[in-house]
């Protein structure tokens, strides 16, 4: 009888997941007491045939000498902290879980609009904070109309699709989207037009980064960027943070340049206690939330468990990362 593949799982995953593992793969579940040191992870690698490695880094180095290895699975659709042309180069596939989070990202990114527009976070502190009293003009507590507006996505991918669909259809507004490749279904179904970035920003009442981290990406708004921006408009961040030079959108809300940010990624997470968007009325913020409720994450771990598993037994994962 042949034996089981061996796989390595540096996190616990929903038990749904585990038994549809217990099935195909003999497996370990790092102790998450301790952490996972680099030469222990490079240890445990050279014995397994897969590993499902969310939240770390990973790249040739340390995958050399690991013969048996095929895949590495992470939890996540986005892989900025790996290389998957190095680890192809080294024969291991890279997967990850697009497709099931779009919907729950989507839902967060528009509550980010609305909340941002409308000042909902702040003027909850507010009120908890007594400051809501009799005799307050009502235009202190002014925000944004949503509605009919012109929303701007930066990076037109599934998720991007799914909030100009929310937008669209449920609060009538324009579409512009700066995209690499044109997407004729968004084009038709929501009047969205294509335009340069720079053009997206002087239009936009607010602009949505739903992009990729990549060398390109990098800060690609930063002071230049934000300048293009309305003094009227919002931004929202559900990409990755460091797609936003920080120090340059800090400067900005300083100066009311912009009229808020909305931000559910940072270049450092969790937020230094210092940073100064904690002090901050005109920034909304959320720790990193975009796909975080129960089906979803457990439908994202369950997705990266069948990735691991079809990897660990020679065969073609659903979901192998491109290079």
């Amino acid at each position: 009888m042949l034996s089981k593949p061996k796989v390595f799982l540096a996190h616990p995953v929903p038990e749904s997941a585990l038994t549809y593992l217990s099935q195909h793969c003999s497996y370990t579940i790092w102790d998450q007491h301790k952490p996972l040191q680099k030469d222990d992870l490079r240890n445990i690698l050279k014995q397994v045939d897969g590993a499902l490695l969310t939240g770390h880094a990973v790249d040739a180095a340390l995958v050399e000498g690991c013969d048996q290895l095929k895949v590495i699975s992470t939890a996540t659709v986005g892989y900025d902290k790996f290389d998957p042309i190095e680890l192809a180069n080294e024969g291991v596939l890279l997967t990850n879980t697009p497709y099931v989070l779009d919907e729950t990202v989507a839902d967060l990114l528009f509550g980010l609009i609305l909340s941002g527009a409308r000042r909902i976070a702040e003027l909850h502190t507010h009120i908890q904070k007594g400051e809501w009293r009799k005799g307050t003009p009502s235009s202190a507590l002014f925000g944004q109309d949503v509605h009919e507006k012109t929303i701007g996505i930066v990076g037109m991918g599934r998720i991007g699709e799914k909030i100009a669909h929310r937008a669209k259809e449920g609060f009538g507004m324009n579409i512009l989207y700066h995209n690499r490749s044109h997407r004729p279904e968004a084009e038709k179904r929501y009047n969205a037009e294509k335009v340069e970035l720079d053009d997206l920003l002087s239009r936009s009442d607010f602009v949505v980064l739903m992009v990729p981290l990549t060398d390109e990406t990098k800060h690609l708004i930063d002071k230049e960027a934000l300048c293009k921006m309305k003094s009227s408009a919002l931004l929202i961040n559900g990409a990755r943070g460091s797609v936003v030079d920080e120090k340059a959108l800090i400067e900005a809300l300083q100066n009311n340049e912009i009229f808020g940010a909305a931000l559910d990624v940072f270049e450092t997470e969790p937020l230094p206690q210092d940073h100064p968007f904690l002090t901050m009325k005109n920034v909304t913020l959320t720790p990193h939330i975009g796909s975080a409720t129960a089906a979803t994450r457990e439908a994202m771990a369950m997705r990266a468990i069948e990735n691991l598993v079809a990897g660990a037994k020679g065969e073609t994962p659903t979901d192998v990362v491109k290079g």
